[in-house]
């Protein structure tokens, strides 16, 4: 799976670089964010602008990090639009996830809170 990891201060920035969230790299999502939660991330941005598809598996995935993050952490999903954006509509996670329209706007809502 191609990531792209960035920090900007306690921030982290995990921009998936796959046009494919899906039951083939959903788990391998969840590996990777569960070995940088358990090395010290807590504040975590989940860039998914450059994600076209995304299935119930890597919804699933995604709400395992939350819970990983806890309520010691944050998680703020950005970028998603199309498809994506539509699923988290559908199975209202839009409620559950702080959501941004891209990582831009999460560092900042992320900076504030």
């Amino acid at each position: 799976m191609k990531l792209s990891v960035h920090t900007h201060e306690e921030l982290t920035v995990l921009k998936v670089l796959e046009p494919r969230l899906d039951a083939a790299n959903a788990p391998e999502l969840r590996l990777r964010v569960s070995e940088m939660i358990g090395a010290g991330t807590q504040r975590l941005i989940l860039d998914v602008s450059a994600v076209e598809f995304m299935d119930s598996s890597s919804l699933g995935a995604v709400v395992s990090i939350l819970k990983m993050v806890g309520g010691s952490g944050d998680l703020v999903i950005a970028g998603a639009h199309g498809i994506v954006a539509e699923l988290f509509k559908l199975t209202r996670m839009d409620r559950v996830f702080q959501m941004a329209a891209d990582a831009d706007s999460a560092l900042d809502m992320m900076a504030t809170a």
